[in-house]
C-alpha cells in the first residue's frame, strides 16, 4: 500500500491494535546492514561564449533497487543494497581500515557485532550490486568485478555456499572498512512480523567498478541524485519505506555541489541513536510516529 509514496502494509492497523491491547509479542529484530552507494557526477557542460553562469557540480548520485512486488517485505519499494547478517560474518576475516574495536566505539555495540554488521554491509553490496569494497591491500581496491569468475563467486555467496571470509581469503583480498561511514540506525516497529535492526552506511563507488543489476530480489535499478529520488517519492512515483526517504532527504542536504568523499567525511559525526516507530491510542485513532521524523506520522481510525 502507498500513501504519497510511503510504503504502508495493509495489515498494520490490525497489528497495531493487537499490540496496543498487549496481544502481540514483539519479534526479535534481525541484524542487518544497507549501503547508500554514491557515484560522483560530472558538472554540467560550461556555457559557450562569454555570457552565462559558470557550471557547477550537481553532487553525487545514489544507487537504488526496486524490490520485486512478490517480496514479502516491502515489495515494490525502492531501497539500497543490503540484507541480513550471516552468522559467519562474525568469524575471522581479512580486514583493513579502522579496527573492529574502533567500529565498536562508533556503532556502540560489541566488537564482534560491529565486525558482523560491517562485513554484512560489504558482502551484501557485492551480492546485490556487484560492487566490492575490498582490495589486495589496505590502500588499493579491486578495479573490476564483471568477469564470469566474479559472477560465480557472487552467486556462491548469495546461495551461502561459501562465507565472505573464505571468499576474501581465496581471492587474497582484505575488506576495506575505511571505505564505509556509518550514517544511521533504524529498527523495525515492534508491531511488525518481520523486524530488522538495520545499520545504514554510506560508501563511494570504487574507481573502475560499476554496478550490475544482479539481485534476484529487485526488478529495476536506478542511479539518481538524492533530490531527484526524493522528488519521485513526493510525486508518488517511487514507493519507499520511511528509512529510505528519510536518509535520501538527509543526503540531499549534504550532497549538493559536493563530492562523495565529502559526504563520507561528514557522516563521521552523525548521531547513531536507533530510530524506532511507536504506536499509541488517542481516542478512536491509532497514532503511528517515528521520533524526529514527523512527516511519517499516521493517524488511523479504529471505527
Amino acid at each position: 500500500m502507498s500513501r504519497n509514496g510511503q510504503w504502508y502494509p495493509p495489515e498494520w492497523p490490525d497489528r497495531i491494535r493487537a499490540h496496543a491491547r498487549g496481544e502481540l509479542t514483539p519479534v526479535t529484530p534481525r541484524r542487518a546492514a544497507t549501503v547508500m552507494l554514491l557515484r560522483d557526477t560530472p558538472p554540467p557542460e560550461p556555457p559557450t561564449g562569454d555570457a552565462g553562469p559558470a557550471a557547477t557540480a550537481t553532487g553525487p548520485a545514489v544507487y537504488l533497487l526496486r524490490r520485486r512486488t512478490s517480496m514479502a517485505f516491502a515489495g515494490g519499494a525502492y531501497a539500497y543494497p543490503g540484507g541480513g547478517v550471516d552468522p559467519r560474518d562474525e568469524g575471522e576475516v581479512a580486514w583493513a581500515g579502522p579496527s573492529t574495536e574502533e567500529w565498536a566505539d562508533r556503532l556502540g555495540v560489541p566488537a564482534v557485532e560491529a565486525q558482523a554488521v560491517v562485513c554484512a554491509a560489504v558482502r551484501e553490496t557485492f551480492e546485490e550490486a556487484g560492487v566490492l569494497l575490498a582490495g589486495p591491500d589496505a590502500v588499493s581496491v579491486v578495479a573490476d568485478t564483471t568477469g564470469s569468475d566474479w559472477e560465480d563467486d557472487r552467486r556462491a555467496l548469495v546461495a551461502r555456499e561459501v562465507s565472505f571470509a573464505d571468499f576474501l581469503a581465496r581471492r587474497k583480498l582484505v575488506l576495506r572498512s575505511d571505505l564505509l561511514s556509518a550514517w544511521a540506525r533504524w529498527i523495525t516497529p515492534e508491531f511488525e512480523d518481520r523486524r530488522y535492526d538495520t545499520w545504514f552506511f554510506v560508501a563511494a563507488l570504487p574507481a573502475g567498478q560499476r554496478t550490475r543489476d544482479v539481485s534476484t530480489e529487485s526488478d529495476r535499478t536506478v542511479w539518481a541524485t538524492p533530490a531527484d529520488a526524493a522528488a519521485g517519492y513526493d510525486r508518488g512515483e517511487f514507493l519507499m519505506m520511511p528509512p529510505t526517504i528519510a536518509t535520501l532527504r538527509e543526503l540531499t542536504e549534504l550532497t549538493a555541489g559536493r563530492a562523495a568523499a565529502d559526504v563520507l567525511a561528514a557522516a563521521g559525526s552523525r548521531d547513531l541513536t536507533p530510530i524506532v516507530a511507536s504506536a499509541r491510542m488517542e481516542g478512536d485513532e491509532i497514532v503511528l510516529s517515528w521520533p524526529g521524523h514527523h512527516e511519517f506520522e499516521k493517524r488511523i481510525s479504529t471505527v
